[in-house]
């Protein structure tokens, strides 16, 4: 018996409830990219790290920057209520994402970070906005 299989596998049952759950609460790069290439951006993309000048310097297309620290009732106010957001950081090693996207839950709102990160959009070596 190998290191991967003493751990007996999850019931089919099991893994569709995993990760059904999982994809109810992220989103990948490739998934951000093509929704917003295609013009079918049903969403609100949140880059929820750092100062203007290094979101200025580099950050995805069509996101605005909303640093996590300022994601208040009033700020989300400017949106409908069902509004989906999707919140990404500077990738694995950042916690910005996570703290945003509990933010918006907290204040009742739909939310998905989009796994990866800045680091994940250039390893998926799509395009960076520049301002």
């Amino acid at each position: 018996m190998s290191i991967v299989s003493a751990i007996p596998a999850a019931s089919p049952e099991e893994a569709i409830a995993h990760f059904q759950r999982r994809l109810s609460v992220e989103t990948d790069c490739d998934d951000v990219h093509s929704a917003m290439t295609a013009g079918d951006a049903d969403f609100v993309l949140l880059h929820v790290v750092g100062s203007p000048e290094a979101f200025n310097h580099r950050h995805i297309p069509g996101a605005l920057h909303l640093p996590h620290r300022f994601i208040t009732a009033e700020r989300m106010g400017e949106w409908p209520p069902e509004t989906l957001f999707v919140v990404y950081c500077a990738g694995p090693h950042c916690n910005g994402a996570d703290r945003a996207a509990l933010k918006l839950a907290q204040l009742g709102r739909p939310v998905k970070i989009m796994i990866g990160g800045i680091t994940g959009w250039q390893d998926e070596g799509l395009a960076f906005a520049t301002t």
